[in-house]
């Protein structure tokens, strides 16, 4: 986190009319923490001279030292008051935010028995998203499930010939692993068979039977090939429901485009293994009037980036907040893997943001 500005409070009308996080400070006790878009306003409200009772906050007499940050987008104000609230309030920070938990769907493959649930948390297993909803997890998980037979329901089993089984298997969407009709092996076959579809979004099996179709089609087995066809149909029907943002947390991969709070600027905050990094500011004067084009500067900006070894909720949590809301002030771009950036596409996002702002300097791809 990069150092405060400080101000008196009798030294607000001095400060910038801009978007900013800020902590009051008094003489005793914990400070105040807020996030604005027009600091000055937000911090003549809190401190003036207002002789009326109000139910606004006043802490005239109160404050004696302001520390601010001036940020460039929400996604910043965002990420800049979680870290605030969790080094001043750790024990309160979750209120203070007042983040969402993300969602997901994890695959439980520490059960003897692997099945897939809806879960606001990290555990063994994968876990594949976030999503922006419950709702939207849940229609992911069911068509998910109608691609394969492994179980769908939640008890531990003790597998027995006289179990009673449920609808599923007496439709054939389930290996019945619970009546022994299939061994554990086998069924852990087809538990592979999704891991491998969540991995990788359904990429690998869906080009798996694309070109099992394109061999029946050219073979003149036209029955085969529109079986085959329907089938990667449905595949791009579940790959559609996965919304832009899920992955596999741990291949968890993106770049967020935003304008930056320094003049002639735009920073790139990428997300790796599930964690925010420290921004990187592409300065547009720099690349422009020196010749480099702004392709090789985005090679340089994420080279080193290694993934996180473990993702956080609270950034997943912003990251779903931000991309889903109306006043997102910037653009997503989502990948594999840091080996597979595409380059072109990050370009041309940092051209866009870059011309929404004042410009100040020609931007050179």
């Amino acid at each position: 986190m990069r150092e405060p500005a400080t101000a008196l409070p009798t030294e607000i009308d001095s400060l910038p009319e801009s978007p900013a996080v800020f902590l009051l400070w008094a003489a005793e006790g914990a400070p105040y923490l807020a996030r604005t878009a027009l600091l000055r306003r937000r911090l003549r409200r809190l401190i003036s001279n207002r002789e009326r009772v109000s139910r606004v906050l006043n802490l005239q007499g109160v404050a004696e030292r302001i520390e601010y940050w001036l940020t460039g987008s929400q996604l910043e104000s965002a990420l800049l008051h979680l870290e605030l609230a969790q080094r001043y309030f750790p024990e309160d920070w979750q209120r203070i935010t007042r983040l969402t938990a993300p969602v997901f769907v994890r695959l439980t493959l520490d059960n003897p028995f692997p099945r897939t649930m809806i879960t606001t948390r990290f555990g063994r297993g994968l876990t594949f998203g976030p999503f922006p909803s419950r709702a939207a997890a849940d229609r992911y998980n069911e068509a998910l499930l109608d691609l394969f037979q492994i179980r769908r329901c939640e008890e531990n089993l003790l597998p027995a010939t006289n179990h009673p089984g449920c609808i599923y298997g007496e439709m054939n969407s389930c290996l019945r692993p619970c009546q022994l009709v299939v061994s554990k092996e086998e069924y852990r076959s087809e538990v592979g068979r999704v891991e491998e579809f969540l991995r990788t979004n359904g990429a690998s099996p869906r080009h798996t039977i694309e070109a099992a179709r394109d061999r029946a089609s050219a073979e003149m087995r036209f029955e085969e090939a529109a079986h085959l066809h329907q089938r990667a149909e449905r595949i791009g029907d579940v790959q559609a429901l996965a919304g832009e943002l899920a992955r596999s947390v741990d291949r968890l991969a993106g770049v967020a485009v935003t304008g930056s709070a320094a003049a002639d600027a735009v920073d790139l905050w990428f997300l790796a293994g599930g964690r925010w990094q420290e921004p990187r500011r592409v300065m547009l004067s720099e690349t422009s009037g020196a010749g480099q084009s702004l392709d090789r500067r985005m090679r340089e900006l994420a080279s080193g980036i290694v993934p996180a070894a473990e993702p956080r909720l609270e950034h997943l949590a912003i990251l779903v907040r931000w991309h889903g809301s109306s006043w997102r002030d910037g653009e997503w771009i989502g990948f594999e893997s840091f080996d597979k950036l595409p380059y072109r596409k990050l370009v041309n996002a940092v051209g866009r943001v870059a011309a929404a702002r004042p410009a100040t300097a020609q931007v050179t791809p």
